[in-house]
């Protein structure tokens, strides 16, 4: 199957969570959007998919993965799709809920982190909503933060291995690890502050990280760095 993905050119986003099984999967894929607008790619590629009227099941929001005449939209339905196809989810469909589950825990996990820096609106500049944002990372750092690490940390604890599902890696350890990534750039104190609290989740870091496929495109100009225009982003004063 030859895959496309759809999802903006300038950050990592949603986007990153489908790129890395698309990598780990050695999948046959291309990411439109980073193409030159010139040969259809670009934000306009995005902004053509969301608002085709001919698709009969519109999506809400990219990232969009194109199956043959298959549109998949939502990072979590996306790699359950993938999963399997690529070889990092089991063929028991007891562990691919569980999988998917994990994954949909951490889709929660990453809005809520977002909303650290814009916790009124999205179309609200960050500038312009700094006091909220302020009072709403005290409690992130101190109650969100710790609760969902501590239950990742657990449940690695309980598979038995290094990964999630113990032996086996599984496109959840490949999230798991970009999440571990963002939360180390944009809150490197708060983060500091709990490594003792997580040593499986920070060796399952570094394990993904290491993997051959993984290590090249983290190497590559595929992957792009952090920024302040990202899902996570790093504000020093969000970070006290």
């Amino acid at each position: 199957m030859h895959y496309k993905l759809y999802y903006w050119p300038h950050i990592q986003g949603r986007g990153e969570y489908v790129r890395l099984a698309l990598e780990e999967g050695e999948a046959d894929y291309i990411d439109v959007a980073r193409m030159p607008e010139s040969e259809g790619g670009g934000r306009p590629a995005v902004a053509r998919m969301l608002q085709d009227t001919s698709n009969t099941h519109p999506p809400f929001a990219p990232p969009l993965l194109k199956a043959g005449k298959q549109i998949i939209s939502h990072t979590a339905n996306v790699l359950h799709y993938l999963g399997p196809r690529l070889g990092l989810v089991p063929k028991a469909e007891a562990q691919r809920l569980w999988v998917h589950g994990l994954q949909l825990t951490i889709t929660d996990f990453v809005r809520e982190s977002h909303d650290v820096h814009h916790p009124i609106a999205n179309s609200v500049y960050y500038e312009d909503q700094k006091p909220e944002s302020l009072r709403r990372s005290g409690h992130f750092r101190s109650e969100r933060l710790t609760k969902f690490m501590n239950y990742f940390e657990t449940a690695l604890a309980r598979s038995g291995g290094d990964y999630m599902l113990g032996k086996s890696l599984s496109y959840v350890d490949l999230s798991m690890f970009q999440v571990m990534a963002s939360l180390n750039y944009a809150f490197p104190q708060a983060m500091a502050g709990m490594q003792a609290k997580l040593p499986r989740l920070n060796a399952l870091h570094d394990l993904v990280a290491a993997r051959p496929r993984i290590a090249t495109y983290l190497a590559s100009p595929a992957r792009l760095p952090f920024s302040t225009h990202d899902l996570m982003r790093h504000y020093p004063e969000l970070d006290a």
